[in-house]
């Protein structure tokens, strides 16, 4: 579900502005001397930059840089016109043409809506993602190098290696990268240039299953369908969808602690 920004900017802005009073209210003649020199200081050291000639432009841009990110996952249901209007009417003092009351009941009904779509896209993408993931598993399983277990895990073995087996109790290093069926990388130990190191008891069912097929020293392939990786609900706010088919190629390089050390 679109968790919807409540506001993102107008606390960032508050708590500048916050420290900023706070930055400025009266004090002893030390600290108001000193106040002027920061305030010196702060003026002299304002960035250069191109379009925004003081301190107060580059604030303002800041603050509206911040507002358009907190407001892009509903950047298609709001008129920026009326929005603007609102914020001038606002920081003007002018009288507004909802009340409080108006405002928290149209909060509530555009909120409900948002969700009802969420829940409609999700369900959609589940639907897509189960017809395709379940046709390229049954033409994967098909393929000669491929091995489907009970579970219906899918692998293939690219390095055979010759180390001991992991149990579902062990804690292992493993190079690894992660795919959507689209080739869409979405996860990468190699990426963050060093091996992960886990609990097999931490992870999705399909990797529990699978690595403990590998002895140290492998490289395989697993195709794991959703009832063994994230489900139906996949991961919320992606980006991994419901019912997606996950690719991983894994290098087994250690069993770091297995049950009898621990």
């Amino acid at each position: 579900m679109i968790q919807f920004p409540r506001h993102a900017a107008a606390i960032l802005a508050a708590a500048t502005l916050t420290l900023a009073i706070t930055a400025c209210q009266p004090g002893d003649k030390a600290d108001t001397a000193n106040a002027d020199k920061t305030a010196e200081a702060g003026s002299a050291d304002t960035l250069k930059i191109k379009g925004l000639a003081n301190e107060k432009e580059q604030v303002s841009y800041m603050i509206g840089l911040d507002l358009a990110k907190s407001l892009e996952p509903v950047k298609d249901e709001i008129d920026i016109d009326t929005l603007s209007k609102a914020i001038k009417t606002r920081l003007a003092g002018g009288k507004s043409l909802m009340t409080d009351e108006q405002a928290a009941q149209v909060a509530e009904a555009f909120g409900q809506r948002l969700q009802a779509k969420r829940a409609a896209e999700i369900a959609a993408a589940a639907e897509k993602n189960k017809t395709e993931g379940e046709a390229f598993l049954a033409a994967n399983a098909a393929k000669p190098d491929v091995k489907t277990t009970a579970s219906g895990l899918q692998y293939q073995v690219l390095t055979e290696g010759t180390g001991a087996k992991p149990t579902a109790d062990d804690v292992v290093r493993v190079h690894y990268k992660g795919t959507l069926l689209d080739g869409e990388t979405f996860d990468s130990s190699h990426d963050r240039g060093e091996p992960a190191v886990f609990s097999l008891q931490q992870v999705v069912p399909g990797w529990t299953e699978g690595i403990a097929l590998m002895p140290v020293g492998s490289t395989y392939r697993f195709w794991i369908p959703s009832d063994l990786g994230y489900g139906a609900t996949g991961t919320p706010g992606g980006p991994i969808g419901p019912n997606a088919v996950l690719v991983f190629e894994v290098e087994l390089l250690d069993i770091v602690q297995a049950p009898d050390q621990q």
